[in-house]
């Protein structure tokens, strides 16, 4: 068995039952919230049964958004709803696969770590997942670690976590509850709110020797007493512990309506907590009201090319800029309403009109040459017509791409990611990745997690900032050309975010005498953006969005 702590940490395991998709995330987030809001020390983790070791090679129309934690690591975009909620800071403890778990074990072994003993399965695999799971309680100094387990029960994938969550709860029977989320069905053709898939749900879960403490009754309607009555007697727990959770508009309800439904009491009462304050959700009520009354609107037109997954439109793949436009908008007192717009439908080129309904255009981050000279003449318009435009990653590098080759006359100019042999190479790999390119070591390429960056005086970054230094996160292995900067500038464009050393540059934008917003970032700022304190830039560009719409009336 695992050892003992002296700390008497808590342990709140969330696991899905009958579907994916249904909200586990936002659930844990909900949870930690409300349960910081009573004056606890909370720290999520989230636990992917993935064999990679990260979630950095994942397609995004697979798996959505990868999330990049402050120290580097790439994970799941689950981790950034935590960061949110909690309006916190994670590490990169705080998340973990089958393959990394799997992968420490391994060379524990190989380096004589188990003083060799036979290494099994069973317990040594599960013992691993408690070992971290209870050290990022340590770390962060946690009352209460929420825990989410991806998938649902029943998979095969998942069964040494959850033989992890048994053990844990053998050794800490009164410091472990467990929650299922649960989708309960109302089939149109039937007309009645079916409760069979979570009891199926209940007892596979039961079967693990595992018993959830509480259900989160996910559905498009409200739990009425009679489904309520049906889930507790044969799921074999109290009517209380089974919460319903139906559709909301906003997902920043949520936390909301799980206090309305007294789960933070039910959850300090099953783990024998006292809370340190009564429940602070103030301002994040009035977050809440804000962001639904709001009624003028902007219409962002976010261009990208990870939307495609058979004939639906996987918005997840961009989860963070979504949210962090909303932090923006709310802040300011509007409505966004995004409209998704594939960059392959503008190959060929941007018509006359075609994009003047949007009041902003923004180019995420994203890889690859799928859809690239539909972002750039989409770039192009945005900058000529004088459209409020944001790039990010990417969509800066491509943003002085287009500068280069339609204000400086550099027919040709690229970036070496899509064309090594153009003869203009505004875009360049930074020369110690090569050697890892070459060696197909794609995992090590990349400028991963928060690096510093100095403003310019006088600019828009600096203005919107108010800061002459920032620390953002990154995801990239390319960068602006060095060779090319004193050109570029000497045309109008202004690098006025640069490394410390001034060798990288960090964020590009045209004055505003010129353009009332045009300005890209070679870091994620979206990643940092929080619902009570929303970025600066993500604020400006909003704002420039909205005295656009403004002036077009």
């Amino acid at each position: 068995m695992p050892k003992k702590t002296n700390r008497n940490t808590k342990y709140i395991f969330v696991v899905g039952g009958v579907m994916s998709g249904v909200g586990k995330g936002v659930t844990t987030s909900s949870i930690g919230m409300i349960l910081k809001a009573r004056g606890l020390n909370v720290t999520a983790m989230k636990i992917d049964p993935y064999i990679n070791v990260d979630a950095g090679t994942m397609n995004p129309t697979e798996h959505g958004e990868v999330f990049v934690l402050e120290g580097g690591l790439e994970c799941d975009q689950d981790m950034g709803n935590y960061e949110r909620f909690l309006d916190t800071t994670l590490g990169d403890g705080n998340y973990m696969t089958t393959g990394a778990v799997y992968q420490h074990v391994i060379e524990k072994e190989r380096n004589l770590g188990y003083k060799g003993k036979c290494v099994q399965v069973v317990p040594h695999i599960p013992l691993e997942v408690i070992g971290r799971v209870k050290r990022a309680g340590e770390k962060a100094g946690a009352d209460v670690v929420v825990v989410e387990l991806g998938g649902t029960v029943g998979e095969y994938e998942n069964i040494l976590f959850i033989e992890a969550i048994r053990m844990l709860k053998l050794e800490q029977p009164d410091n472990v509850t467990t929650v299922m989320v649960s989708y309960v069905p109302v089939p149109n053709k039937i007309g009645e709110m079916k409760t069979k898939p979570t009891q199926h749900a209940v007892r596979a879960l039961n079967s693990t020797g595992v018993h959830p403490d509480f259900i989160i009754a996910r559905s498009d309607h409200a739990l009425d007493a009679k489904r309520k009555e049906k889930i507790a007697l044969h799921c074999n727990i109290s009517k209380e512990r089974v919460i319903s959770a139906p559709d909301v508009d906003s997902i920043y309800d949520i936390p909301l309506s799980f206090e309305k439904a007294e789960l933070s009491d039910l959850l300090l009462k099953r783990l024998s907590l006292k809370p340190k304050s009564p429940s602070k959700l103030g301002p994040w009520k009035t977050f809440a009201r804000k962001a639904s009354k709001v009624s003028h609107e902007v219409h962002i037109a976010v261009v990208g090319k990870y939307f495609d997954t058979g004939d639906f439109v996987l918005s997840d793949a961009y989860i963070s800029v979504l949210e962090a436009i909303k932090h923006g908008a709310y802040k300011i007192g509007v409505k966004p309403v995004i409209h998704w717009i594939n960059s392959k439908d503008y190959t060929k080129g941007v018509k006359k009109g075609d994009l003047d309904r949007y009041d902003g255009i923004l180019v995420p981050g994203g890889f690859g040459e799928t859809g690239i000279e539909g972002k750039i003449h989409v770039i192009e318009y945005a900058r000529k017509n004088k459209i409020p435009y944001f790039g990010l990653c990417y969509g800066m590098q491509l943003m002085v791409v287009e500068y280069a080759r339609h204000v400086l006359g550099l027919q040709g100019a690229h970036t070496v990611e899509i064309n090594p042999d153009t003869k203009y190479p505004i875009i360049d790999i930074m020369p110690e990745q090569k050697k890892l390119m070459a060696e197909s070591n794609y995992g090590g390429t990349m400028r991963l997690g928060a690096y510093p960056a100095k403003l310019v005086q006088g600019t828009i970054a600096k203005t919107l900032y108010k800061k002459n230094e920032v620390s953002e996160r990154h995801r990239h292995r390319y960068e602006v050309n060095p060779e090319y900067i004193e050109q570029l500038e000497a045309e109008g464009l202004v690098f006025s975010g640069q490394s410390p050393d001034g060798v990288l540059m960090e964020i590009a934008e045209l004055p505003n005498a010129v353009h009332p917003f045009f300005l890209g970032t070679q870091f994620h700022p979206e990643f940092t953006s929080r619902p009570l304190s929303p970025h600066p830039l993500f604020v400006g560009f909003v704002k420039a969005a909205k005295e656009y719409r403004g002036t077009q009336k």
